[in-house]
This record gives C-alpha cells, structure tokens and sequence, in this order.
C-alpha cells in the first residue's frame, strides 16, 4: 500500500517555517541582540561585548521601520538605549540617555547638569585592567571614563519636545548628541540590561561571532546600569 503523504506536507512545512517565524518575531517584538563596536561606552559596555536590546519597554514598531504600532514607554534618564542614529538610521548606535524632552543640559569642567541639578563625580579606584591615562567616576550610580574631566564642557542646550540628548560613558571618546545632535523618540528600538556574551575578538570571517579562545568569562550575563 503506497503512504498518503498530503497529511505530512503542512507537518513538514510547520516544522521548517515555525521556529523560523518564532526566531523572527522573538527578534521583532521581544529581544534583539547587538554586538558593541567600539570603546564610547567603556567602562560599562566594553569593545565586543554582546548585548540584549530589550524592545518591550518602550513599545512595538513596524517591521523594518521606525513608525511605532503600539507605544507605551519612553526613555528615562540614566537607560542604555539602542536607538538608530539619526543621520544614518540603518546603522544602531547604544549610548546612555542624560536628559529628555525639555531638559535643559550643561557640562561644564566635566560635571553635568540637567535642569539646574549638578550630577556631581565621585573619584573611585581605577581597575586594575584600566589604561592609566584615564580618570574613573561615578556619576548618578554609574561610573563614567575622562582623559581631563575638568577640560570636558559643553555649551547649555536645551532638548526640543519629542528628542532626546545621549553620551557615551567613555565621555572624551564618544561621538555622542554633542556632535550630531539629538535623538528623535521614534529613533528607539529598545534598552540594555544585561551582557549575555563577551570576548576580547571576534571570528574574522563573522565579526559578530566571538573567538571562543578571548572570552571574557568575567563579564558572562553581566547586569549592566
């Protein structure tokens, strides 16, 4: 007897197609992971470090764009955000957000401050890893990186209603809001929490895989703030 096999085709379409459409939505929806390219965010995201954009805690976009279909939550000062860069919007950018619309934003001598409200720098230790040229302080419960702290200034600005003003935590190696401006609301695809995966290099035919041999194990499912 020959095998009726029409029953088996959407079995066998399902088993293809399913986790296929269950990658792409968890992508679409829920998560996205990134890989950080270069040293603006150090000390809290290093060179390499793979991330996890978390795209619920803002809101849902269209496919493939920036239009939102629902959006329920905007960027609070202090998140680390994924967020298109403005001039570019197919490339992703991950700063820190320090002001939101209608702050008004100075630094001055390396002390920020947001409606009149100094984020006053505390020294702390250097780690033992850290280049020394460079100086370590924290500021509002996360540490942030200077060459001179005291030559870092910026004219006061104001942030227009629906833009938001970001800066890498590396303050003097950062190509942040100072340099190309602000960063449009719908700009946004998610923020950071949490490293999954670190590595000191990644494969040279797959830039976004790690080399198994340079992994930070250190830096495993490391919480980020």
């Amino acid at each position: 007897m020959k095998k009726d096999l029409r029953a088996t085709w959407p079995q066998a379409l399902f088993t293809f197609f399913g986790p296929l459409a269950l990658v792409i939505g968890v992508r679409w929806l829920i998560i996205e992971p990134f890989v950080v390219p270069s040293g603006s965010m150090i000390p809290t995201l290093l060179i390499h470090d793979h991330i996890i954009a978390n795209k619920m805690v803002y809101g849902i976009h269209v496919p493939f764009s920036k239009k939102w279909i629902l959006h329920w939550s905007n960027p609070k000062r202090g998140d680390i955000a994924v967020f298109r860069y403005p001039e570019t919007p197919e490339v992703y950018f991950v700063k820190r957000i320090v002001a939101l619309p209608g702050d008004e934003l100075q630094l001055d001598h390396g002390i920020l401050s947001v409606n009149g409200q100094r984020q006053e720098l505390q020294p702390v230790e250097r780690p033992s890893d850290a280049d020394d040229r460079f100086e370590y302080f924290k500021e509002s419960g996360h540490l942030v990186r200077y060459l001179d702290h005291e030559i870092a200034s910026y004219a006061s600005v104001k942030v227009p209603q629906g833009m938001y003003f970001a800066m890498g935590d590396n303050r003097d190696q950062s190509s942040d809001s100072r340099v190309w401006g602000f960063v449009p609301e719908e700009n946004f695809v998610g923020s950071v929490q949490r490293v999954w995966l670190a590595c000191e290099k990644t494969l040279p035919s797959a830039s976004f895989l790690c080399d198994p041999s340079t992994i930070r194990w250190n830096r495993l499912l490391l919480g980020v703030r």
